[in-house]
């Protein structure tokens, strides 16, 4: 790639080891369809903002911009289970009102720069699965809370398969990570 290629960017929580292991057993006690796709455990996570193409010149800027965003401790409970439209099956999250909070200074951090935001409403959630237009989730649900106090600007990278790559984390113990996560 040259400096030229623009990276397709995301802000997430992304889940700590025990969190993720949570989410991914939730995530194998559904029954999936055949064709369903379910997502590899290390690209499960929370989207707070999709950024979408960005030149690469512009990304310190970006970094930099992020750094100043304050991060408090978040806390997100499982709020239920659905299969949304396009075969899209999700674990919601209820979260406090940090995570608000956080979504909404990310949010006017991203405007700043000059970044186009999702004009629907936020709401937190895993993606478990695509192409699951018939899954159905497990008749218990989901009972676990997670508490993040950090977020990561994330690339998603090319190949058709959801592979990740942490570009940075931002909050209580930020620090630059080349974490390639694929699946």
């Amino acid at each position: 790639m040259s400096d030229r290629d623009p990276l397709r960017l995301f802000l997430a929580l992304w889940p700590d080891a025990s969190t993720r292991a949570l989410l991914a057993a939730y995530r194998d006690a559904w029954r999936w369809p055949g064709g369903a796709k379910p997502v590899a455990t290390p690209a499960l996570h929370l989207t707070l903002h999709f950024i979408g193409a960005l030149a690469r010149a512009r990304l310190p800027a970006l970094t930099a911009s992020l750094a100043a965003a304050p991060v408090a401790t978040m806390r997100l409970r499982p709020s239920g289970a659905e299969v949304w439209k396009g075969g899209i099956a999700v674990l919601r999250l209820e979260g406090d009102a940090a995570l608000a909070a956080l979504h909404d200074r990310l949010g006017a951090v991203l405007a700043d720069a000059g970044i186009g935001l999702d004009p629907r409403p936020f709401s937190p959630h895993v993606t478990l699965a695509r192409k699951a237009a018939r899954a159905e989730p497990p008749a218990q649900r989901a009972d676990f809370g997670w508490t993040a106090d950090s977020f990561a600007l994330v690339e998603s990278l090319p190949g058709g398969s959801a592979r990740y790559e942490v570009l940075r984390r931002y909050g209580a113990a930020p620090h630059a990570r080349s974490e390639s996560d694929s699946g």
